[in-house]
């Protein structure tokens, strides 16, 4: 599946939950997609624009003057269908810590001991912002079970890195804080 076709996908389902400006499409997929996907403004304009033209979504007067909603049509939601019933590309893993800590005895033990700090509060950080996301859904009539299952692994991927990142820095811990190249 291409780059374009993957962001029309995002697109699609996001309007597939309810209409929405340009801007609140970048938002929501932000808020709530963030945790598992990422487009850019740069990415969201030009597919909605190839979109509507495609007759996959409807532009719409918004509330303030020269603001426009977008629409899911009937062919979107077709389009949105064939698009999620396609299969799954995975892309090669880059994962620019394992990267610096497998050539670590070049920068030494403090400069990894640091980065896997840093990746275990960002993982802590993720997993307080789950926790927000399901006590507001829950708190606004409860969690959809199939939005439930990313927010699910976003939990169980936070809770992992916490472990190993509690585990690496064991390991860290006994060698030396200068590098050994």
């Amino acid at each position: 599946m291409s780059r374009q076709e993957q962001t029309h996908m995002a697109v699609l389902g996001a309007l597939s939950v309810e209409p929405m400006s340009g801007y609140a499409l970048r938002e929501a997929i932000r808020d709530v997609l963030g945790h598992f996907w990422n487009e850019s403004f740069g990415q969201i304009y030009p597919a909605l624009t190839s979109l509507e033209e495609q007759g996959f979504v409807a532009r719409q007067p918004g509330a303030r003057s020269g603001s426009s909603v977008f629409t899911l049509t009937p062919s979107g939601r077709e389009r949105l269908h064939a698009l999620l019933s396609q299969p799954i590309q995975t892309a090669p893993p880059r994962n620019g810590l394992l990267l610096r800590l497998f050539f670590g005895r070049v920068l030494g033990a403090a400069a990894c001991r640091k980065l896997v700090t840093a990746a275990r509060d960002e993982a802590a950080g993720h997993l307080a912002a789950y926790a927000k996301i399901r006590e507001t859904t829950i708190a606004e009539g409860g969690v959809d079970p199939y939005m439930g299952l990313t927010l699910s692994f976003g939990e169980h991927i936070s809770r992992a890195v916490l472990a190993w990142a509690d585990e690496a820095l064991a390991t860290l811990s006994p060698l030396p804080d200068e590098p050994g190249v």
